[in-house]
């Protein structure tokens, strides 16, 4: 091996995806690879530029991507030494839509596609990695900015969370695919072809796939005269199909392109040629799937720069929560993913009004309370937070109040540009009741869990479901302490909440008939937020703050957590675990199906099997409010 392409071996080894290969199998690829001396501002490629047989990997230097909207350069990233670009013709078939530029003096590495596809073919975490790079317009999608910091640390999108995605996720393909006979001239198919619109016909014998032809074919068989266009559709078909079940994933299907090299897949009944064709799916459909994937809409939040932007990314998270509840995803699961881009937009929507207004003038944290606060926000409700700076010199306070008033203004106005509505009680950090410095809030706090009964009027139980959003963890972590502090041997807090937790209206009549709303504009539906979620959501709360857990606020892991830590009633929990994840689907549908919060249930809409299912999720409510009633010695309402 030459010494060159041993040193080549040696610098690729250190750096993704590539550090998923073996030393022969880099040695392998160092040996095609093409050395690229370019000089500053020298263009690699540019936009709409056919595109390269190669990728590329910077060795030295910096290469920047660009790309023209509205008439002005936009710069996307820039790529320093082990950095990955240059991957359309991996995925795609048209020109390239960005374009490369040495920043500084570089040396780039070409790595021949030819070359590197079987290795891509046999290695999905080669894959993965290439998939998200192309998807996302970034050079390394595992960067520290992107994985290793926030999302890390949120024990979301570390590597099996993201293949797990990937096989779930949903793909569209054509469902009425053109479908020709072995006997059919080429002229024929390919005016069917332009007049459906296709890229693909499949052809067909007894009903069954031999083979298809693409446009591809068309214009490398056809049109450089290989064969006339009066032979029969056959001579040019690619044979034998490559095909796959009605129920391929996303990633499955573009691993079998690689691995077959081909630029579409075959849909049958089956998954065999033995059955009847259902579908095409073509690279196309692929990239379009891609642009969902969860890594890639955090990376689009993040460059986003108006509120216009976030709501497109708002709507195509819905579409991702549809998806995943028709596929039958784990709603716990679809809810990690979902409580992650939520997030997302939140912090954006704070750095965007930094960005208008100038740094901060003191440290501060952002938090979510309620169902934000809980990560239980799957469908657009209203927005609840708070918003707590460090303690000033008093002479400082008003000033600094004032900025993160305007700072709470903007980012609440920003997030209801983006589909989130204002609260309507007010909760937010805009109010100037909610927005305060740490000693303000812990004077609050304290009042609020020491004499409950003369503050209940403005104490609500979801200030007690906090989640950073942005700012300093230290402040969080105080205010969180002064709630802990507050509950040892505090039994009128505890009342108080119990009773709070107590009061909620029964969902069921005395003869087991749903409690419907009596008045417009919601009349004859079922509250299902109200009387059947919130029960769960306050008694989860409870006992969390009873036991102490810290650290986990989503109602769902509450009650799993509480199953641990209280054994003896660990059934009633488990069984609150499950009923809140039936009724939490109810009402995703509802929302998704209506483009609203999904709170009341039209109940004529349901089968008689799904109000027996609502009922019955409904019945380990009963034990957890004599659980509640018992543990706190409460007998009556208050």
């Amino acid at each position: 091996m030459n010494t060159i392409a041993e040193h080549i071996a040696d610098f690729l080894k250190e750096y993704p995806p590539f550090d998923n290969l073996t030393f022969q199998e880099l040695s392998e690829i160092s040996a095609n690879i093409r050395v690229i001396n370019l000089e500053k501002h020298k263009t690699l490629f540019q936009i709409n530029d056919v595109l390269h047989d190669c990728f590329y990997v910077v060795a030295s230097g910096a290469v920047t991507l660009s790309v023209i909207s509205d008439a002005e350069e936009t710069l996307l990233n820039k790529c320093h030494a082990g950095d990955v670009f240059g991957l359309r013709p991996f995925f795609a078939k048209n020109n390239y839509m960005m374009t490369a530029k040495a920043r500084e003096e570089s040396i780039v590495y070409g790595i021949p596609i030819a070359t590197f596809r079987p290795f891509v073919a046999n290695n999905p975490k080669v894959l993965n990695f290439l998939l998200e790079s192309f998807a996302s317009n970034t050079w390394n999608p595992k960067d520290k900015e992107n994985f290793r910091g926030k999302l890390a640390s949120d024990n979301f999108f570390y590597a099996d969370q993201k293949n797990e995605m990937q096989y779930f996720q949903s793909l569209a393909y054509n469902r009425s695919p053109l479908i020709v006979k072995v006997t059919d001239h080429a002229k024929e198919v390919a005016l069917r072809m332009t007049e459906n619109l296709s890229t693909s016909a499949v052809i067909c014998e007894n009903y069954l796939p031999v083979g298809i032809v693409t446009t591809t074919d068309m214009c490398s068989k056809i049109a450089t005269g290989l064969f006339p266009i009066t032979n029969t559709v056959d001579s040019i078909m690619s044979a034998p199909v490559v095909t796959v079940a009605e129920n391929v994933s996303l990633a499955e299907a573009q691993l079998l392109m690689l691995k077959n090299n081909v630029s579409h897949l075959c849909v049958t009944q089956d998954g065999t040629d033995k059955s009847a064709v259902k579908g095409v799916i073509s690279e196309h459909d692929l990239i379009v799937a891609q642009a969902s994937n969860p890594g890639v809409l955090i990376k689009e939040i993040k460059r986003s720069q108006n509120p216009k932007e976030l709501r497109q990314i708002r709507e195509r998270l819905a579409e991702l929560i549809q998806n995943s509840i028709n596929k039958n995803i784990p709603l716990s699961h679809i809810n990690n993913i979902a409580s992650e881009i939520n997030s997302a937009i939140l912090k954006r929507a704070v750095e965007l009004s930094i960005l208008e207004l100038g740094s901060p003038p003191a440290r501060f944290a952002w938090l979510s309370i309620g169902s934000q606060g809980r990560k239980e926000q799957l469908l657009i409700t209203d927005q609840d937070s708070i918003l707590v700076f460090e303690d000033v010199l008093p002479d400082k306070y008003r000033d600094i109040r004032d900025y993160f008033l305007k700072l709470g203004k903007k980012t609440t106005l920003t997030l209801e540009k983006t589909g989130y509505e204002l609260c309507p009680n007010g909760h937010m950090g805009s109010n100037m009741l909610w927005c305060k410095s740490l000693t303000d809030w812990t004077k609050q706090y304290d009042s609020w869990m020491n004499t409950p009964g003369e503050n209940s009027n403005d104490l609500s139980s979801i200030f007690f479901d906090l989640d950073l959003v942005f700012g300093e963890k230290k402040i969080f972590e105080t205010l969180e302490n002064v709630i802990f502090k507050n509950i040892e041997n505090n039994t009128l807090f505890f009342d108080f909440l119990g009773n709070d937790a107590l009061r909620k209206n029964a969902p069921l009549t005395f003869f087991k008939k749903f409690v419907v709303e009596e008045e417009e504009p919601n009349k004859d539906k079922f509250d299902i937020k109200t009387r059947a979620l919130m029960p769960l959501i306050d008694g989860a709360r409870l006992f969390a703050l009873h036991f102490n857990i810290r650290g986990l606020n989503n109602t769902y892991l509450r009650f799993k957590q509480l199953a641990i830590i209280d054994p003896k009633n660990a059934d009633i929990y488990l069984n609150c675990a499950e009923a809140f994840l039936i009724l939490s689907r109810f009402r995703v549908n509802e929302g998704l199906k209506n483009d609203n919060s999904g709170q009341y249930i039209n109940l004529d809409e349901l089968t008689k099997l799904d109000k027996e299912k609502l009922k019955n999720a409904f019945i380990p409510m009963k034990d957890l409010e004599e659980l509640i009633k018992s543990n706190f010695k409460l007998t009556q309402f208050s």
